[in-house]
């Protein structure tokens, strides 16, 4: 990226925070990374605007200061990738938090969007809600693992076979941590 080229990138901590234009610019970016081949929540692309809205209206409505938040990467106000940061509610899981639905624009990969986002994630789990760990899961065959580990997240385990993309096609999901210090 060059320097005029940086990627902002905000954070919405409840559902009266997410615009209509946000909300369509966020549905637009999922089925755009599904269809596209991305692993990102809907498993058989192709996908429509009308599959993706209820998901993205109940990521909106499950926004709160203290437990759940949406990144949103952006460059010239317009969306270039996102994702969901969730903190653990029960007291015995309380100091760990996980990443949901990290996804990049397919036309903005390469571009720092995932690492932009990823890194303030990690930054707003530590920072502010005091989290001392995160973890995400991610499918097998994507390459994702190494993409993960540059940013120094490790794979703690896999589910073999869990999840079906069609028959015959059986991935492992990659569990992975990132310790925050």
């Amino acid at each position: 990226m060059t320097a005029g080229d940086s990627v902002d990138v905000r954070q919405y901590r409840s559902s009266t925070s997410v615009s209509t234009a946000l909300r369509r610019e966020l549905v637009d970016c999922w089925v755009a990374v599904t269809n596209a081949g991305g692993a990102a929540g809907f498993p058989f692309p192709p996908v429509t605007t009308a599959q993706v809205e209820p998901a993205v209206d109940a990521l909106s409505g499950e926004l709160a200061e203290d437990r759940c938040r949406i990144l949103v990467a952006e460059r010239h106000g317009g969306v270039l990738g996102w994702l969901v940061l969730r903190a653990d509610a029960p007291a015995l899981t309380a100091h760990n938090g996980s990443v949901h639905h990290v996804q990049s624009h397919p036309a903005a990969r390469g571009r720092g969007v995932g690492t932009a986002l990823l890194s303030r994630a990690h930054e707003i789990a530590r920072d502010e809600l005091g989290l001392e760990q995160l973890r995400l899961a991610a499918r097998d065959g994507m390459g994702l693992e190494s993409f993960y580990a540059r940013l120094g997240w490790k794979e703690i385990g896999r589910w073999p076979g869990a999840l079906r993309l069609s028959p015959g096609d059986d991935r492992d999901e990659i569990l992975m941590a990132l310790h925050l210090a």
